[in-house]
Order: C-alpha cells, then sequence, then structure tokens
C-alpha cells in the first residue's frame, strides 16, 4: 500500500539549500534505472535488479506516486525519497504508519544530500498530515543510515530478522502543531 490518504499530489516543488525534491519525470527514467541496478545502493536492500528487466519494465515515468520524491541537484536527479504507508509484511509497529525510504546514487554519497532532502521532505509531510509519526527501516550494518536515522531523530522502536539480516526500525514522532 502507499497511499498516503488526503494529500494534494503533486505538490509545488520543494526547494532547500541546494536541492529540489520534486515529481518525478520522464526525464528522470536512467537514473531510476540506475538506482535500482546498483550493487552498491543495493547492498543493504537485498541487491539489484538486473538492467535488462528493469529497461523492459520501467515505464516511462517512474515512481510517480503520492510521496514520491525526485532529488534533484542542478538540474539533474541524484535521488529518491520515499514516503508511503508501511506494507502488511512489515513489523507489527510499522504496519499502516508512513514509511521514510530513500535512494541515492553513489556519486552523490557524503555530501549531506540525504540528510537535507529527507528533512524537507518530512517538513512537507507534517505540514499535510500532522499528527503522523513516520518510522524508518534499515539494516543495523548500514552504518550511514543508522547516523541519518539518528540525525533525523529516529529512535529505535524494535530490531527484527529479515532479508538474511538483522534490520533496525526507528519512529519519528509526529510534529507538535504550533500553536
Amino acid at each position: 500500500m502507499t497511499d498516503l490518504g488526503p494529500v494534494a499530489w503533486p505538490p509545488t516543488p520543494i526547494s532547500t539549500e541546494r536541492l529540489v525534491l520534486r515529481e518525478p519525470a520522464a526525464r528522470d527514467r536512467a537514473t531510476f534505472i540506475e538506482l535500482l541496478a546498483s550493487p552498491e545502493v543495493h547492498t543493504y536492500l537485498g541487491g539489484p535488479r538486473p538492467r535488462d528487466e528493469l529497461e523492459r519494465e520501467m515505464p516511462e515515468v517512474p515512481g510517480r506516486w503520492p510521496g514520491s520524491f525526485v532529488v534533484d541537484l542542478d538540474g539533474s536527479m541524484i535521488g529518491q525519497i520515499l514516503l508511503r504507508r508501511a506494507p502488511e509484511h512489515q513489523p507489527p509497529a510499522a504496519e499502516g504508519r508512513v514509511d521514510l525510504g530513500y535512494l541515492f546514487l553513489p556519486r552523490a554519497w557524503g555530501f549531506g544530500y540525504a540528510a537535507e532532502a529527507c528533512a524537507a521532505a518530512l517538513d512537507w509531510f507534517d505540514g499535510v498530515l500532522p499528527g503522523e509519526p513516520v518510522v524508518l527501516a534499515t539494516q543495523t550494518a548500514n552504518a550511514a543510515s543508522m547516523r541519518l536515522a539518528a540525525k533525523l531523530k529516529f529512535t529505535e522502536v524494535e530490531r527484527f530478522h529479515a532479508w538474511n539480516a538483522e534490520q533496525w526500525l526507528g519512529m519519528r514522532p509526529p510534529a507538535t502543531p504550533s500553536i
């Protein structure tokens, strides 16, 4: 399930100091394929998908649903942020909650883009669905993702075993509405 509920989509592009979060476009197709076929990107995500399969199956405009943001740097896609309801096969603490996911090209790693983009997406989310917590799952072996979760104020809810590895599930409490 990816439904975020009563959210107007697509939103106006979200600008940060260095990035723009926007709706996916046809020009992003090759980068989506690169992200999904990358062994480096999928080290902790169960492995990459075959490029030829992606070329056949990828729609002209990939990732086009509420909560799917392209992360754009200087007019080019460098990653994707996903906010979607956690599927039923997640741990009980995550079921039905909105899950934060992200993928970035290896050449974009180490510059703080993921933290900047995720923070902007979470700020957007707090504005459109106030009062909802967000969950994030990652492998405990993924040190960079664990650091990002802490920076974004996710706290551990539970650990579980999936995809032959220990997974960490964190939750970010809902933003407190300003009065």
